[in-house]
């Protein structure tokens, strides 16, 4: 099976700094899709970034400029540097993974798989 561990949520002020981190571990043949949305209650999961495997970068008009993915193909993990943060950027952030597992010998699937979610908090 595959994993998401997500790390870096955390209270920071407005203008601060973050870096979110989602490392996936298991079956995984290849990555093709890693990226972060955001939810607030009572709100719909809302895309902030996604990076492909060849390592072309979609954003929310909300964020850029300000928040920077990246990912280390070498140890399947994505990040997200987050700067100048603003009190709107307050939410549980989730990692976002679409890869490719091995189920069995010679037999493969897509997978689609969300983190268990990282709060950040942007307040004075």
């Amino acid at each position: 099976q595959v994993q998401l561990v997500e790390d870096g949520g955390a209270l920071v002020q407005p203008g601060g700094s973050l870096r979110l981190s989602c490392a996936a571990s298991g079956s995984i043949l290849s990555i093709n899709t890693m990226g972060w949305y955001r939810q607030n209650p009572g709100k719909e999961r809302e895309l902030v970034a996604v990076i492909s495997s060849g390592g072309s970068s979609n954003y929310a008009d909300s964020v850029k400029g300000r928040f920077s993915i990246s990912r280390d193909n070498a140890k399947n993990t994505v990040y997200l540097q987050m700067n100048s943060l603003e009190p709107e950027d307050t939410a549980v952030y989730y990692c976002y993974l679409h890869a490719v597992e091995m189920v069995s010998r010679g037999v493969h699937r897509f997978t689609e798989l969300w983190g268990q979610g990282t709060l950040v908090t942007v307040s004075a």
